[in-house]
C-alpha cells in the first residue's frame, strides 16, 4: 500500500510538472531587449538595460513555472525600419516571448504596432511618447519608465513656478521631440507662460550653433531641449560656449538622466533642474540595487535602467500568476496586478498600459556638494504618479471605458 501511494504521488508530481512545462510556449521564455546600444542613446539604456534584465531574472530564480527564462538583445540604430524587421525576425522564428527597453519614440511605436499585430508583449522603458498609451495604445502594450507627460509636468511645471516664463525650444526632430514640445507648451502656457519660438534639430546632431543664436536672441528667459541623450549633452556643451546661461537664460533639460550628468559632468550640468523616475541615492533600498548594478556595470542605473529591470520582473511575475506565457492571460495580470519593487514603489498600471508611479524633480549638485562618486542631484520634490500621468479615462486611448 506504501509503495502504491509513493507511486501515485510521484506520478501527481509529474503530471503537474508536465502540466506547468506546457503552460509555457515553446518550453522556455524568451525576453528581446532592443534599443539603441551604438549610437546618441547609449548611454542612456543601452547595454545598460540589458544587464538589468539579466538581473532581474536572477532576482526571480531564473526559472518561471519550472522553464527556463532568456535575454536576447539587439541595436535597433533607432531606425523604425530595422527595429520592425527585428521584432517580426524575434516574434515569428526565434520565439521571443516580448519586447521591451525600445529606445526611441519612432521605432516604440512601430514596435508596439507590430507586436499587437502579432498578439505578442510590449514594455516601453526608454521611449517617452504618450502616444503608447493614447491613441496608438495596444491590449498587450505597456508604457512604464516615464512619459512626456510627466516631463513637462515636473521640469516644466518647476521652472514655470520660478519665473520662467518666456519659453523657446531646441526640439528633436521626430515623433518624441514633437510630444515633449508640444505637453511642456500646453503646460507654459496653462500657467500664464508663452512659448516665443522653437527650432527642430535632425537626431544625433552635432553642430548646435544656428540653433542656439536663434535661442539667443529670441528673447526667452527658458531655453527648453526637448531632445535626450548625447543630443541634449552637445546642446548643453555648446550652449556653455554661447555663454547662454551667462546672459540670464536659463537651460531646461527636459529629458535628462544620471547617465547624462556623468557624461557631462558637475561643472557643466550643476543647477540643471530635471525629472527622473529613479534615483540610486534615494534611500537603503534604493542603494542597495544601485551598488549591485554598479558592480556589474561599472556605473549607477538612470529611470530607464530600473525600469527595464522592473519591467522584467513584473512580466514574469504576472506569467507566474496567470500559470501560463499566453498573451491574453499575461496582458490580463499585469493590467491588474499592483507594481512593487525597488523602480516602482508602489505603482499601478492603468487600462490604457500607462504605468503610474511617483516621479522625482531633481537638481544636479554643485561640484562642491557632491560627496562620493555618482553623488550627482538634491531631491526637491517628489510627483505623485496621478499628477504625473495623464488620466487613462483623458488619454484618448480606445481601451478605457
Amino acid at each position: 500500500m506504501r509503495g502504491t501511494i509513493l507511486a501515485s504521488a510521484a506520478a501527481l508530481l509529474a503530471s503537474t510538472s508536465m502540466a506547468f512545462a506546457a503552460s509555457v510556449s515553446d518550453g522556455k521564455v524568451k525576453i528581446g531587449i532592443l534599443n539603441d546600444q551604438s549610437g546618441v542613446y547609449a548611454d542612456f539604456g543601452g547595454k545598460g538595460s540589458v544587464e538589468a534584465a539579466k538581473m532581474a531574472v536572477e532576482d526571480f530564480g531564473g526559472k518561471v513555472l519550472d522553464s527556463a527564462i532568456e535575454i536576447v538583445d539587439a541595436d535597433h540604430q533607432n531606425k523604425p525600419d530595422i527595429a520592425s524587421n527585428i521584432a517580426r525576425q524575434w516574434f515569428d522564428t526565434n520565439q521571443v516571448d516580448a519586447i521591451m527597453e525600445l529606445t526611441t519614440s519612432s521605432v516604440a511605436l512601430a514596435v508596439q504596432a507590430i507586436a499587437k499585430e502579432k498578439k505578442k508583449i510590449d514594455i516601453v522603458t526608454g521611449a517617452a511618447t504618450t502616444e503608447l498609451t493614447g491613441k496608438q495604445c495596444s491590449p498587450y502594450g505597456f508604457h512604464w519608465a516615464y512619459d512626456t507627460h510627466a516631463l513637462a509636468v515636473g521640469t516644466g511645471g518647476a521652472l514655470v513656478k520660478q519665473g520662467g516664463k518666456k519659453w523657446f525650444f531646441l526640439t528633436a526632430d521626430y515623433a518624441f521631440g514633437y510630444s515633449l514640445e508640444g505637453q511642456t507648451s500646453e503646460f507654459v502656457k496653462a500657467n500664464g507662460g508663452e512659448v516665443v519660438g522653437a527650432v527642430r534639430h535632425p537626431l544625433s546632431n552635432a553642430d548646435y550653433s544656428s540653433f542656439l543664436l536663434q535661442a539667443q536672441s529670441s528673447g526667452a528667459n527658458v531655453v527648453g531641449l526637448a531632445n535626450a541623450g548625447a543630443d541634449t549633452q552637445n546642446a548643453i556643451k555648446q550652449a556653455a560656449e554661447f555663454g547662454i546661461t551667462q546672459s540670464g537664460q536659463r537651460l531646461a533639460a527636459l529629458l535628462f538622466t544620471l547617465a547624462e550628468v556623468n557624461g557631462l559632468g558637475l561643472e557643466a550640468a550643476q543647477g540643471l533642474t530635471l525629472t527622473e523616475g529613479f534615483y540610486w541615492d534615494r534611500d537603503d533600498e534604493s542603494r542597495k540595487f544601485g551598488e549591485r548594478y554598479m558592480k556589474r556595470t561599472g556605473k549607477m542605473p538612470n529611470m530607464i535602467q530600473a525600469g527595464t529591470y522592473s519591467a522584467v520582473l513584473q512580466y514574469l511575475k504576472a506569467i507566474q500568476k496567470a500559470g501560463t506565457d499566453e498573451t491574453e492571460a499575461v496582458a490580463k495580470q499585469l493590467h491588474s496586478m499592483p507594481v512593487e519593487d525597488v523602480f516602482a514603489g508602489k505603482g499601478t498600471v492603468g487600462p490604457n498600459g500607462r504605468m503610474i508611479k511617483d516621479m522625482y524633480l531633481l537638481e544636479v549638485k554643485k561640484p562642491s556638494e557632491s560627496k562620493k562618486p555618482w553623488d550627482y542631484f538634491k531631491v526637491l520634490a517628489t510627483i505623485p504618479g496621478k499628477e504625473a500621468y495623464i488620466d487613462p479615462a483623458k488619454s484618448g486611448c480606445d481601451l478605457v471605458k
